[in-house]
């Protein structure tokens, strides 16, 4: 009887020993990223969870800006490694330090958050929210799309139509302060990948504030602030200095 009882005893202990051990080894596993066809906003990242990824786009490479309250409606994406690479996603995963010492992981150099109005896998309510949050796309960085009677664009990896300034010149932005919040440029944190049809050359700028911009053919791209999804081209024409971008 004694020796029953020791080995009830002993059976009691080893069990959450070897329940805990299977919860830490789940933990790689849970770390995983995946790539999301979704049918309106094309490949976007999802966490672990399967909820959609979203960027800030106040956020520089390498640095996170949404602290605080924003942290709480926009929780980042932490991790103690770095998570593998979904099958499929050709742009580089990294670790950037919080403010609080987390790690949050960062695509392109780019810090990655959940939305909090997200409830299930699938969700993307956070696309667009005052035109600063975005779904991270895991296409290419330019690519080719259509915006209706105006044919052939190029997009962004957002799926949404690029533009060109006509004040510009090679190699160099004339849009900054205000007509950067209406025209977000397109920004990158290493070199831009390509989509199988965009031809010509793909390159990137220093603008003002240290961040890289990318140009076609010498060209800073844009966006428009009032295009909010695939397909639109409503910049087309705006005050006569901005046209969409062909490839």
């Amino acid at each position: 009887m004694k020796t029953l009882i020791r080995s009830s005893r002993s059976l009691l202990l080893v069990t959450p020993l070897l329940l805990a051990g299977a919860l830490a080894q789940t933990g790689p596993a849970a770390s995983t990223l995946t790539v999301r066809q979704d049918a309106k906003l094309g490949p976007v990242l999802t966490g672990p969870d399967g909820r959609t990824l979203y960027l800030f786009t106040k956020d520089v490479p390498g640095v996170s800006n949404c602290i605080g309250p924003c942290a709480v409606n926009w929780p980042p994406l932490t991790a103690t490694a770095l998570p593998p690479r979904p099958a499929g996603l050709s742009g580089r995963l990294s670790l950037v330090a919080r403010a609080d010492g987390t790690q949050q992981v960062a695509y392109n150099g780019v810090p990655l958050y959940f939305w909090k109005g997200d409830t299930k896998p699938g969700d993307t309510t956070g696309q667009g929210v005052m035109n600063v949050w975005f779904a991270v796309n895991a296409g290419p960085t330019v690519q080719m799309g259509r915006a209706g009677a105006l044919g052939s664009v190029l997009t962004g990896p957002n799926g949404l139509t690029l533009y060109t300034f006509a004040k510009d010149t090679t190699g160099v932005s004339n849009c900054t302060g205000p007509c950067a919040i209406n025209w977000p440029p397109l920004l990158v944190s290493q070199l831009p990948s390509r989509g199988i049809a965009v031809r010509g050359a793909l390159g990137t700028l220093t603008r003002a504030d240290g961040s890289k911009q990318v140009t076609y053919q010498g060209y800073p791209l844009y966006f428009w602030k009032n295009d909010t999804k695939a397909g639109e081209a409503s910049g087309e024409g705006v005050m006569n200095v901005w046209t969409v971008a062909r490839p």
